[in-house]
């Protein structure tokens, strides 16, 4: 865990896939704020009330010069319809290959519930400045009242 990017290192530039097949990568945001927020799965309750918060809030974030991205291990198509349904406006990416973008930053990791064994997304929000430095990052997140938590600090940089 030691190598784990962390506060003043460089986010790793590792390609996502996008819902409309494209790819994207932290270094195509350079010059401006990026939060990249990491979410467990499409349409489950918390991982919904997260995106639809930042989907709300991003009119606010595009005034502090700061681009959205979330993202989870689910499927450029399953993305597609889960915006669709809750009319998601903060873009989300597919982090599907082993050795992504969650892997590098060590929160695709083995969890544990109810007995059960399993390999999981930790909820972590990452704040990176224009510079490509990670500013902030937002360890198992809670979800109430978070979007504006990382938007004040977004404003703030």
């Amino acid at each position: 865990m030691s190598n784990r990017p962390g506060v003043g290192d460089a986010m790793p530039d590792i390609a996502l896939e996008t819902p409309e097949g494209g790819s994207v990568k932290p270094s195509d945001f350079a010059g401006r704020k990026l939060v990249v927020f990491f979410y467990p799965r499409d349409d489950t309750p918390g991982c919904t009330t997260e995106n639809i918060d930042f989907s709300r809030l991003a009119p606010a974030f595009a005034k502090a010069g700061t681009a959205l991205l979330g993202v989870s291990k689910d499927t450029p198509q399953k993305h597609r319809k889960f915006a669709e349904k809750h009319g998601l406006v903060a873009p989300l990416a597919s982090d599907a290959e082993t050795g992504g973008l969650s892997d590098r930053l060590g929160i695709w990791t083995e969890k544990q519930n109810y007995g059960r064994t399993y390999m999981g997304m930790v909820r972590t929000t990452y704040l990176v400045a224009p510079d490509g430095r990670i500013a902030r990052i937002w360890d198992k997140v809670k979800v109430k009242g978070h979007a504006g938590e990382v938007l004040a600090a977004a404003e703030a940089l």
